[in-house]
């Protein structure tokens, strides 16, 4: 006999209830708190059945079951996150319409006695929730670290504007943040002593810059038109610090995403041009394949189909993608999708087709993700290496 556990997920407290499959009531409704002795108070409830009896069901709720589903999946209890939409539709066969936390886990209970193919938590999909908030976060990150650069040149337009003809390569290199942290505006600079001048360039460039270069440097910073404004340097220093912060911490997420990638062994990585940070993000934003039962709504997900237009006896020859769904999955899709363009021969084909067409590079490039969509299903469903070669 199973026994089906439902949970209501909330922020503080929580709701179980259990049922058997002959729709007895086994455990009436309790409430026990988000936390170590709240979850132990519901394995106390539990403790007396069989696990193998015993299947655990809550709604997919933002993160508040988060934490609870890691420590059930520790505890090898079989948990199953169920879709709102389908204990939604069950709450609209009952009759009387009551909708409170105590129905809710009868409700839960009953849509996974429901459920025919019921797919279990596994400790993989742990993972692929950490690669998916590892993945949303470095992007969050890289926009902050993108707005701060911005802001940097913006301060240094103004301190000390001819110091970009100087330095070709662009203000963001470490040999220049390294100098404005020391001297953040033309006046420092040009008192700096020669020697200490040209070897701070020197290390940070790797050897790049010369002492003649150092020296044309000054002369720069002592015509400068420039304003010599403290508050300015002030926010130079300070604006390089939280550049050079974030910079240390998108090391450390994509250092966990390379581990988290690296015990997983997925087969995506034997596509050519997909890395360890591209192929986490794509892992991460998909989860469990097997909720796509074909290609196409894998790319619907992504936002990557074409949306549709018509009206009346009228239907549009050409759309754009709907770009709806997974904004991260879609970046990491096109992004992954160059760089397999650039080294396979059979993705370089098609995308030289496409372009033949006398279509755009980024419209070639779609086209493209989709292809790589369809060969991502495929291979994570059946669980085969990349081969086209």
């Amino acid at each position: 006999m199973k026994i089906y556990v439902g949970i209501d997920i909330a922020k503080l407290n929580h709701f179980a209830a259990a049922i058997s499959s002959d729709g007895e009531i086994i455990i009436e409704p309790f409430k026990f708190t988000n936390d170590a002795d709240g979850f132990q108070l519901l394995v106390s409830k539990l403790e007396s059945f069989d696990k193998n009896s015993l299947i655990i069901g809550l709604e997919s709720t933002a993160h508040y079951g988060d934490n609870l589903v890691r420590f059930l999946v520790t505890e090898l209890y079989q948990v199953c996150v169920l879709n709102p939409i389908k204990t939604c539709q069950m709450r609209k066969n009952n009759v009387r319409k009551t909708k409170t936390d105590k129905v809710d886990t009868y409700v839960i209970a009953k849509t996974l006695m429901m459920q025919d193919n019921l797919r279990f938590v596994s400790f993989f999909d742990l993972d692929m929730m950490d690669l998916k908030a590892l993945g949303r976060f470095r992007q969050k990150t890289i926009k902050q670290r993108t707005r701060l650069k911005i802001q940097l040149t913006t301060y240094v337009d103004q301190v000390f504007p001819e110091i970009q003809y100087f330095f070709k390569s662009g203000l963001h290199q470490h040999a220049v943040y390294a100098l404005l942290k020391e001297a953040p505006s033309p006046k420092e600079i040009a008192s700096m002593h020669m020697t200490h001048l040209a070897n701070l360039l020197k290390v940070n460039s790797h050897g790049h810059f010369t002492k003649e270069q150092a020296k044309e440097l000054r002369v720069l910073a002592q015509k400068s038109v420039g304003a010599n404004d403290s508050a300015i340097s002030i926010q130079i220093t300070q604006t390089i610090q939280q550049i050079e912060l974030l910079d240390s911490q998108l090391e450390k997420i994509e250092a966990e995403m390379t581990d988290i990638m690296k015990f997983n062994d997925s087969v995506i990585m034997t596509i050519p041009g997909i890395g360890y940070i591209n192929g986490g993000m794509i892992l991460g934003e998909i989860g469990d394949i097997h909720r796509f039962s074909n290609p196409n709504k894998l790319l619907a997900f992504a936002g990557l189909d074409p949306s549709v237009y018509q009206s009346g006896n009228f239907q549009a020859k050409t759309t754009r993608m709907s770009k709806r769904g997974s904004r991260v999955l879609r970046y990491a899709l096109v992004n992954a999708a160059w760089n397999v363009v650039r080294n396979n021969a059979t993705f370089k084909a098609y995308y030289d087709a496409k372009r033949a067409e006398g279509r755009s590079h980024y419209n070639a490039l779609g086209h493209c993700s989709g292809k790589l969509v369809r060969v991502i299903w495929k291979m994570l469903t059946d669980n085969v290496e990349f081969n086209l070669k």
